[in-house]
């Protein structure tokens, strides 16, 4: 058994280099379609860095009277952040509220001088919710208008900005649904080429499969050699596309961090390239050895 299987070995790895131009096409092809993978993968990591960007932007504030018992306001703000739709509750002061507001307005004479002359800080203290999911502002804005602290509350901005919020969480889950239907379409295509691919250099070898056939082999012992093939041609393959993200990320890498504002690619890739170079080398080799078994199928029952 071990001498056959060193057989099955070299003369696989022996078929692989002899069918020079037939292992480059078969190669090139699934480094395309590893390449598609890869940049899926590196897409989903843009698209998630956008939709979380998007998702940071999106809150609701409550505002309290100007006279709201401190207590009374954290009170609601642990209350709040007990909610299992509530990823974060942050407490803004009068005092911080006022020093934003300058910040905002600095440029703007007319209002630093009405709140210097005025002397007093017009401005209440807030709650900034961020919720889990933007669709679960409407059930904390519902909590917040039926709790027992309406007494205190000044105003809350959910109806405000209800178009805005419903908009948006429209369009994240939209891009997400997209973004999977894209994946597996690309990807069902990119295996459809590789496969056809490799059932084009089996195809050239039908003479000798038949001759193994003849004098005896058994099944397992003439597929052997293809699949160690189509293992070389997964590994030569994902090691190539690895190599090949190197220079693209770090010349997309700058432009994509510009203009969706994500992670530098290049750092991302350079930082998780192990965790690449595993998930294309096991997406190669499946591919070779699958599609190499299923293409040599219909010659072992001929």
């Amino acid at each position: 058994m071990l001498i056959n299987f060193r057989r099955i070995i070299k003369a696989g790895t022996v078929n692989f280099w002899r069918n020079g131009w037939i292992s480059f096409a078969t190669v090139l092809v699934m480094v395309l379609t590893l390449f598609v993978l890869g940049s899926l993968l590196l897409g989903n990591v843009i698209l998630t860095s956008v939709l979380a960007s998007l998702e940071d932007k999106v809150d609701i504030t409550v505002y309290f009277q100007l006279d709201a018992p401190e207590e009374e306001i954290f009170a609601m703000r642990d209350s709040l952040a007990n909610l299992g739709e509530v990823e974060e509750v942050q407490y803004v002061s009068r005092e911080e509220a006022l020093v934003r507001f300058r910040e905002r307005h600095q440029e703007n004479a007319l209002i630093t001088q009405s709140l210097d002359e005025l002397g007093d800080n017009p401005l209440g203290a807030s709650l900034q919710v961020h919720a889990t999911d933007p669709s679960h502002y409407a059930a904390i804005s519902n909590y917040l208008e039926a709790s027992a602290f309406g007494g205190i509350l000044d105003k809350v901005n959910y109806r405000q900005n209800e178009l805005v919020i419903e908009r948006l969480s429209s369009i994240l889950r939209t891009s997400r649904k997209i973004g999977i239907a894209a994946s597996m379409l690309l990807a069902g295509i990119a295996f459809l080429v590789a496969f056809n691919t490799i059932r084009m250099a089996i195809y050239t070898s039908r003479e000798e499969i038949k001759i193994m056939k003849l004098v005896g082999a058994s099944n397992w012992y003439t597929r052997g050699p293809f699949l160690v093939e189509g293992f070389l041609h997964g590994l030569f393959a994902s090691l190539i596309a690895l190599l090949m993200f190197f220079p693209a990320t770090f010349w997309l890498g700058p432009k994509a961090e510009l203009f969706f504002g994500g992670p530098d690619l290049y750092v991302y890739y350079a930082t998780h390239a192990l965790e690449f170079f595993l998930v294309l080398f096991l997406v190669g080799v499946i591919i070779g050895i699958f599609s190499s078994s299923i293409a040599i199928r219909r010659y072992l029952r001929a």
